[in-house]
């Protein structure tokens, strides 16, 4: 059921963003992977109706989870949904002010990780800490990644993320930091729980992308980046998921 919440919630999301800058014009100029409403694929209303779907999954899960593990978890389903519309959504987008790292840290690697193990364990361990850090910084990597190739674009529309504020070349070594700090924490772990250090077989998943964002590759060439991270994501997370378990 967490699984189910977790995935819910990041399709919502998605859907969210897609609505909130297509109808804001936002994705006007975007160089990204195709989106639905900027695209005109699907209608503004109907992206809005698959977003509030995609919640409304989220928070029948969510409420099955609080019936067991204890009812004030509604507060935090609560706030992960306000995230995930308010990211692009509402009057002051907290995206557009250049916080969406710090969101995505804070709900797709803390409270995800650290909410999972709480209601499975009915409490909170350092353990779960220190394995969402990774966890929550290769999410950030994701948006990283996806708002430097935005650059151009975001500036023209007044979108004030966090790559338009530093800049290119410091938004590519954030980039960079972000990926390999996760493989120093997968080792650190290791004191612990020795075999946390499968989650470094992914290492060779992370050269090419590090490099190639070094390197200075722009525009649509960072798409392949974006689907390169995100394989990195996922296989760093289930080594470190097996690891860990064993």
């Amino acid at each position: 059921m967490a699984l189910v919440v977790a995935l819910a919630l990041q399709v919502g999301t998605n859907y969210a963003n897609d609505y909130s800058d297509g109808v804001r014009g936002t994705d006007d100029v975007r160089v990204g992977p195709l989106r639905l409403v900027a695209s005109g694929l699907a209608s503004p209303a109907s992206v809005r109706r698959a977003a509030a779907a995609a919640f409304g999954v989220a928070a029948v899960g969510g409420l099955a989870l609080a019936a067991a593990a204890g009812w004030w978890l509604i507060a935090v389903g609560a706030a992960c949904i306000a995230a995930g519309w308010f990211y692009t959504g509402g009057p002051r987008p907290y995206g557009y002010s250049g916080l969406g790292e710090a969101f995505v840290f804070v709900f797709f690697g803390l409270v995800a990780t650290v909410g999972t193990t709480y209601v499975q364990l009915g409490r909170v361990t350092g353990l779960a800490v220190v394995a969402a850090v990774p966890v929550g910084l290769l999410a950030v990597a994701l948006l990283v990644v996806n708002n430097l190739r935005d650059i151009p674009g975001d500036t023209a529309s007044g979108k004030r993320t966090l790559a338009v504020r530093i800049g290119a070349p410091a938004t590519r070594r954030l980039y960079a930091g972000v990926v390999l700090v996760p493989f120093a924490l997968a080792g650190a772990l290791a004191v612990s729980r020795v075999w946390s250090m499968l989650a470094l077989v992914a290492v060779p998943l992370a050269v090419i992308p590090i490099r190639r964002v070094l390197s200075g590759e722009a525009g649509k060439g960072l798409i392949a980046v974006l689907v390169a991270t995100a394989r990195l994501q996922l296989v760093f997370g289930a080594l470190l998921a097996a690891g860990l378990a064993i």
